[in-house]
């Protein structure tokens, strides 16, 4: 393990002031290793006294365009974060299970700046804030601008947990009526969706420590239990008991799951 993997392992996982600290000794490193990285990094990570400052600012970057600047962006972001502090203690989680999933982070300053579905992931947050709000216009704006830039579309309206790690991140779509837990993990091209027309609730109910695998679909107003693993291209029509793992088309149960799959992301069958 390197010496960023011990730190962490050695502090609370939600202490915000340790987890922004890290992140400004990577970047400082990084821009010393890097002088052609200094400016960007400058001004994405050390010029911010704060994560949240720091994350209004990255995300202003991927999300402003014509018609909304990043200044406006920004300004959206610090609102949503002044408003409902939980949502920046959901990023901090959401980026720390980045690091503690995926083999191939190495350090937080990863999903921080260059990970699609962590920066999809933290633009839904705000869009979901706008939408409670009652500023659905701004809500699915942001919706549509976050499916243009990173091939994820997640309905503002539906409640995603804390912990959230979607790997690659590719295809991801998370329909309306939409639920899911906490210390999820899912990878590329799954679907949360329906099944037909119906206008009421009529999209999949996710526990926590799910594992979805890669291309899998989970289709209608069913539940998928606490610790459930969902192999990869399986199509799930019907209810998965907790710690069952299922695949194939449609699903159907081939064994138990230990319940920590989603940590672990142990994808055997």
């Amino acid at each position: 393990m390197n010496e960023a993997r011990n730190i962490l392992q050695m502090v609370h996982p939600l202490d915000a002031s340790t987890v922004w600290s890290r992140l400004s000794v990577e970047a400082r490193t990084a821009a010393e290793e890097e002088p052609v990285l200094a400016s960007f990094l400058n001004a994405t990570v050390l010029h911010h006294d704060t994560f949240e400052a720091a994350l209004s600012y990255r995300l202003a970057q991927k999300l402003s365009d014509n018609e909304m600047n990043a200044m406006l962006w920004r300004d959206v972001a610090m609102s949503a974060y002044a408003a409902e502090p939980e949502i920046v203690h959901a990023a901090l989680e959401d980026m720390l299970a980045y690091y503690q999933r995926d083999p191939a982070c190495k350090q937080l300053t990863q999903p921080f700046l260059y990970f699609k579905g962590f920066h999809a992931v933290q633009s839904y947050r705000v869009a979901n804030w706008l939408y409670r709000q009652g500023r659905g216009s701004l809500a699915f704006y942001l919706q549509s601008r976050m499916s243009e830039l990173f091939a994820i579309d997640i309905n503002p309206a539906a409640r995603l947990g804390k912990g959230l790690f979607i790997d690659h991140g590719h295809g991801i779509v998370i329909g309306e009526t939409a639920r899911v837990g906490d210390n999820v993990s899912m990878l590329h091209g799954v679907t949360l969706g329906g099944t037909g027309k119906d206008n009421e609730d009529r999209h999949p109910k996710i526990g926590n420590n799910v594992l979805i695998g890669a291309g899998a679909k989970i289709l209608g107003n069913i539940k998928v239990g606490n610790g459930a693993k969902v192999a990869a291209g399986s199509v799930v029509l019907e209810e998965v008991p907790e710690l069952c793992t299922v695949a194939g088309v449609p699903a159907k149960p081939v064994g138990k799951c230990c319940g920590n799959a989603a940590q672990t992301m142990d994808q055997k069958i």
